[in-house]
């Protein structure tokens, strides 16, 4: 029988091993374990990994181990994030994994004021997270300087490009010194990823925990076939069964995000919304009322979702299909976390008939159907222009069946 490699077989320093104990974790993730060895040997590496893999202790356990205490402290580190949620969880894997260590790391983002920001910087730091607006903001205004770091870290990079950070993070590289370990996560590999890659990365590793763009394997996945109008009814009855503990609902738009929180919790529903054009205040305190039970249901737009790292998240709902199958996949990613099994719920309408098409030709799979007193046969069998978004809504097609949901799956049945 084949032995199974535990943390303590990765030669990581006491303090490190404290840390992981205290946290209860005991065996390394495949990108951990394929990726902190080499690591730790000072290699550059790229990594293809979905979120929830582990890879965010995969490059902090290593550079923590790698870097010596020196003083005066100076910014050693820098990691590149493309969201403000995603850079502050990073922050809070760092205050964990390095408890046991005498490191210091602030964190760096848009959208709130620079002057507590300034402070910590000038306090002195090892570590700096950061999202590119605000790192190249605070360089612009010569508040901090770049010319020790030893370590980079790019993370998410798919996503960055996808926000547009493109020029910001050439530019931000182009002022890094020459000498240094550099590390790049990201989901997917499109050719403008592997061009960014090669001038980034010197002869680097390359890890691949799963095949590009599949989907979780732990994530239990079912679409309900339901028309436009039944959709906020039929999401009212699944979030009456108890099993649905914590639950991301995802939406195409801000407004629609909005509009589904305040529907939710004027049926007495816990609920809120995190998208771009909240506060930071606001996200954080949505987000924090999400992680600690506060709230049951969090509804998000693609971008905001993709900082939300929680481990307890039961249920993703997809009230509206992405449009792009790519998404599908970051979405239902949030679940099925830390080794635990999760659920996936979509909602397709007629005019999502094609997405759901897109969908299950890039996780090579058909998607179980689900039997609700909501189906719409109209959604279920839409082919050529009915099955394509923005025409004319169809009328409601509705069922008038008493009973509560009945979870009959109707698998191979389209």
């Amino acid at each position: 029988m084949e032995k199974t490699v535990s943390f303590k077989d990765l030669n990581l320093i006491a303090p490190l091993e404290k840390a992981l104990a205290k946290q209860k974790y005991i065996v390394p993730t495949p990108i951990q374990l394929k990726s902190i060895p080499r690591l730790l040997e000072g290699r550059d590496l790229i990594g293809i990994a979905q979120t929830g893999t582990g890879k965010t202790a995969a490059f902090i356990l290593p550079i923590l181990q790698r870097m010596t205490e020196k003083y005066p402290r100076k910014i050693r580190t820098l990691v590149l994030a493309p969201t403000r949620e995603l850079a502050i969880q990073i922050g809070e894997s760092f205050s964990a994994y390095g408890e046991f260590l005498n490191f210091k790391h602030t964190v760096i983002f848009g959208g709130v004021g620079q002057g507590l920001q300034i402070k910590a910087l000038s306090r002195g730091i090892d570590i700096l997270i950061a999202t590119p607006g605000r790192l190249l903001d605070l360089l612009n205004q010569k508040m901090l300087n770049l010319n020790d770091i030893g370590f980079f870290v790019l993370d998410e990079a798919d996503r960055m490009l996808d926000m547009g950070f493109i020029h910001d993070i050439k530019k931000l590289i182009s002022i890094l010194p020459y000498k240094k370990q550099s590390l790049f996560f990201s989901a997917t590999m499109s050719s403008q990823i592997s061009s960014l890659a090669k001038n980034l990365l010197r002869n680097p590793v390359h890890v691949e925990v799963a095949a590009q763009a599949t989907t979780v394997e732990r994530v239990e996945q079912f679409i309900f076939f339901v028309d436009s109008s039944e959709k906020e009814k039929l999401l009212l009855e699944l979030l009456k069964h108890e099993h649905l503990t914590s639950v991301l609902v995802f939406t195409r738009t801000k407004h629609k995000a909005n509009k589904l929180a305040i529907f939710l919790s004027k049926n007495r529903i816990s609920s809120d919304a995190i998208h771009g054009n909240k506060s930071q205040n606001a996200r954080t305190k949505a987000i924090t009322d999400f992680k600690t039970g506060k709230v049951k249901v969090l509804v998000a737009t693609d971008i905001a979702a993709r900082g939300i790292d929680i481990d307890n998240i039961s249920h993703v709902i997809n009230f509206e299909l992405p449009n792009t199958p790519e998404s599908y996949v970051h979405r239902i990613g949030r679940t099925a976390r830390a080794g635990s099994d999760g659920t996936a719920y979509s909602f397709c309408a007629a005019d999502e008939r094609n997405f759901l098409e897109n969908i299950e030709q890039l996780i090579r799979q058909k998607i179980a159907v689900m039997d609700h007193m909501f189906h719409s046969e109209t959604a279920r069998n839409a082919i050529g222009a009915a099955a394509r978004p923005a025409l004319k809504n169809r009328k409601p097609f509705y069922r008038n069946i008493k009973k509560k949901t009945n979870f009959r799956s109707r698998h191979g049945r389209r």
